[in-house]
C-alpha cells in the first residue's frame, strides 16, 4: 500500500515524478484531470520527454505543439484527439483488450492522472469513468489524482482504493461536458429504419454523437428498453423519464443501466448519482462476450466512415487522416450477433453531406479493415437496411448497392463488375 502524498494544486512538480522513458496518461473523454493535464504540459520544458498516451479527448489539452516536448501516443483519433494523430503513434486495440494489454505491460504505462472525489468509507469514486481506468491504476508506477468535488458519487468499479493513489492533489472543480449534438435530417431519416428494427424489450448498445441521439430519440414509441454500453450521454436520461427505459428484461442486471463512462453534461452526472440506476463497469464486463452474449435480444448499434460492397468496415480513416477508432466496435457486433434475438447494426448516411463522396464503396483501396466482412449483420442508410447474414457476396453487394445514395449506384455496379473479374468471381 502507498503511502498518500497530499500537496496543493501550485506546488506541484511533474520533474519530481516523470523519468526519461516513462509513458503518462490519463483516462478517455470527461475522465481526463483538467488541472492536471494543463499542467503537465505547461512544465513540458522541465521534462525529460516522456510520452503521453490517452484515447478519445474532449479538452483542448491535446494540440501539436505538444510534438515539441512530448512523444505521443493513442488509442484512437476520436475528439480533439485526432488534432494529433498525423504526429501520433495510434494503438489499434480492441477495448475488450485494453486492461490486459496495460496489465501485462504490453501497452506501458508509467504515470497516470487521474481525478477522484473521496467517499464516506476512505475510498474514492473517478465519478464520470471506468472503461479501462483501473487497469491503467495498476499498471502504473506513480498515480497522481486530483481532487475534484464536482464530481458525480458513483460506485462499482468507479471506485478507487486510498492505497492505490501515491500523490494526492488538492483541487479543481472543473470537468469536461460532452453535450448531446443536434443530428441532421439524413441521420434522422437513417436512424428511423434503426429504430424499426429494435423491438420492445430489447437491450440497446449507442455511442455518442448525432447517430445515436438520432436513434434515441427515434425510439420514443418503444418499451421497456434495456441499456448496455460502453459509454452513455443525456439521451439516456430522457429515456428513463419517459418510461421508454426500464432495464427490466435485459437477462442480466435488472434495472440497472451498465456502463463505462457518462460522456455528457450536469444533467447526466445529476441522474446517476441520484437514481442510482447507473452502474459504473470496467470494459472487462461491459465489453465480455461472456456478458453481452447472455443480455436478452442485445442490439449493438454502430457507426462507420464506409463500407465496401462486400462488407468490410472502416471505422478508422477518412480522406487521408486518422479521425476514428477500432474501439468497441468489433466487442459489441460480436455481441449482438451471439445474444438470443439480438442483432448487429451499422448504421450511417449513404454518402458525405455535400452528397460527392459515396460511403459504401467498391473497395477500401487499402484503408483499414476495421470490422471484417464475415462479421456483418444489419446495415442501415437512410435509404433503408441491407441484412447481410448469410448472404454471398454477390448478394451482399446487391443489397448494399440498393441503399448506397442514388447518384452513386451505377459507378459502384460499374466498380463491382471490375472486382468481380478481377477477382476471378466473373
Amino acid at each position: 500500500m502507498s503511502r498518500m502524498q497530499k500537496i496543493e494544486l501550485s506546488r506541484l512538480r511533474f520533474a519530481d515524478h516523470v523519468r526519461a522513458g516513462d509513458v503518462v496518461g490519463w483516462p478517455q473523454g470527461p475522465g481526463e484531470p483538467l488541472a492536471l493535464t494543463t499542467a503537465l504540459v505547461a512544465q513540458g520544458a522541465e521534462l525529460p520527454r516522456p510520452d503521453l498516451l490517452f484515447g478519445l479527448t474532449q479538452s483542448d489539452v491535446v494540440r501539436p505543439e505538444l510534438a515539441a516536448h512530448f512523444g505521443i501516443r493513442t488509442l484512437n483519433g476520436a475528439g480533439t484527439s485526432r488534432r494529433v494523430t498525423a504526429q501520433a503513434d495510434v494503438f489499434p486495440a480492441y477495448v475488450s483488450s485494453l486492461p490486459g494489454l496495460f496489465r501485462e505491460g504490453l501497452l506501458p504505462l508509467q504515470v497516470m492522472l487521474i481525478q477522484v472525489r473521496p467517499l464516506p468509507d476512505g475510498r474514492y469514486t473517478l465519478g464520470v469513468i471506468s472503461d479501462f481506468t483501473q487497469a491503467m491504476i495498476q499498471a502504473a508506477r506513480v498515480v497522481v489524482a486530483l481532487h475534484n468535488p464536482a464530481l458525480p458519487l458513483t460506485g462499482g468499479d468507479a471506485v478507487v482504493d486510498a492505497g492505490d493513489i501515491d500523490v494526492l492533489v488538492e483541487s479543481d472543480t472543473r470537468l469536461i461536458d460532452m453535450p448531446d449534438p443536434a443530428p441532421s435530417e439524413v441521420e434522422i431519416a437513417v436512424a428511423r429504419h434503426v429504430a424499426s428494427l429494435i423491438p420492445d424489450k430489447a437491450t440497446i448498445q449507442l455511442g455518442v454523437g448525432t447517430l445515436p441521439v438520432a436513434v434515441a430519440q427515434a425510439l420514443s414509441g418503444h418499451r421497456e428498453l434495456g441499456v448496455h454500453s460502453g459509454v452513455v450521454s443525456d439521451v439516456l436520461v430522457d429515456l428513463v423519464e419517459r418510461g421508454i427505459i426500464t432495464n427490466a428484461h435485459k437477462g442480466r442486471d435488472a434495472g440497472k443501466t451498465v456502463t463505462g463512462g457518462l460522456f455528457g453534461t450536469q444533467r447526466l452526472r445529476d441522474f446517476a448519482e441520484r437514481s442510482g440506476s447507473v452502474e459504473m463497469r470496467s470494459a472487462d464486463y461491459t465489453h465480455h462476450i461472456g456478458v453481452t452474449a447472455s443480455l436478452q435480444k442485445f442490439f449493438a448499434i454502430n457507426s462507420a466512415i464506409e463500407i465496401d460492397v462486400t462488407g468490410q468496415i472502416n471505422s478508422e480513416v477518412a480522406a487521408g487522416r486518422y479521425l476514428g477508432a477500432v474501439g468497441g466496435q468489433v466487442d459489441f457486433v460480436r455481441a449482438g450477433i451471439a445474444s438470443p434475438g439480438g442483432r448487429s447494426v451499422i448504421a450511417f448516411p449513404s454518402a458525405t453531406p455535400d452528397g460527392k463522396v459515396s460511403r459504401i464503396v467498391a473497395s477500401l483501396d487499402g484503408r483499414p479493415v476495421s470490422t471484417p466482412r464475415a462479421e456483418m449483420d444489419a446495415i442501415v442508410t437512410e435509404y433503408g437496411v441491407a441484412h447481410l447474414r448469410g448472404c454471398g457476396l454477390r448478394e451482399r453487394a446487391r443489397r448494399l448497392i440498393a441503399i448506397a445514395h442514388p447518384a452513386h449506384r451505377e459507378s459502384l455496379e460499374s466498380a463491382l463488375a471490375a472486382r468481380l473479374k478481377q477477382e476471378g468471381l466473373e
